[in-house]
């Protein structure tokens, strides 16, 4: 169970490596102007729990596809809003599992466990959401490129003042934007 930024086969997601909530955020994005999803099917969902590290773990099928999409709008809901009713659904999805604590052959290890094996990964997604709120709440941000990026991403600058989910990207587009519209309004003066 760890987070990769290294690609696996099939993963067309432009933004990877974030921490988990997020990176279960940023299985939907734009391309081109359209909507992509990556868990519009139980083979998408196999490519991002091999992402997420949590191949062995989690079995790619049906009832675990559900409850990850469930999670995933509860998350966009949280990030995006903040309602009372998502953060009560969270902690709907929270209440499937729990942590373990126990002593293994190397020391103390804590384990999640769940009351159904579908719902791991959407419980580790939330349990990763809640501490990074309580890490760092105003480090989760969305694209500034909304509504043509939807991608989310966890802001680990000095300054905390990313607001590109990447340079290479949104951020390029929107500095080019910022250029070509200062080179029309220098080039027709009173324009």
């Amino acid at each position: 169970m760890s987070e990769s930024s290294s690609r696996v086969p099939g993963d067309r997601r432009p933004l990877v490596g974030e921490p988990l909530c997020l990176d279960l955020l940023n299985t939907r994005w734009m391309h081109h102007a359209e909507p992509q999803d990556l868990l519009d099917s139980v083979e998408g969902l196999a490519v991002w729990l091999c992402a997420a590290g949590l191949e062995e773990d989690a079995g790619a099928d049906g009832a675990t596809l559900a409850a990850v999409r469930e999670t995933r709008e509860i998350l966009l809901a949280l990030v995006d809003t903040g309602s009372d009713t998502a953060r009560e659904d969270l902690n709907r999805v929270l209440a499937h599992g729990a942590l373990r604590h126990e002593l293994g052959p190397e020391g103390p290890r804590t384990r999640p466990e769940v009351d159904d094996a579908a719902w791991l990964p959407a419980w580790l997604a939330a349990a990763d959401y809640l501490r990074l709120v309580a890490e760092a709440p105003r480090r989760i941000k969305r694209c500034a490129a909304h509504p043509r990026c939807v991608l989310h991403f966890h802001d680990t600058t000095k300054n905390g003042t990313r607001r590109w989910c990447s340079m290479a990207a949104c951020g390029n587009r929107a500095k080019a934007a910022r250029h070509y519209g200062r080179s029309r309004t220098g080039a027709r003066p009173g324009a």
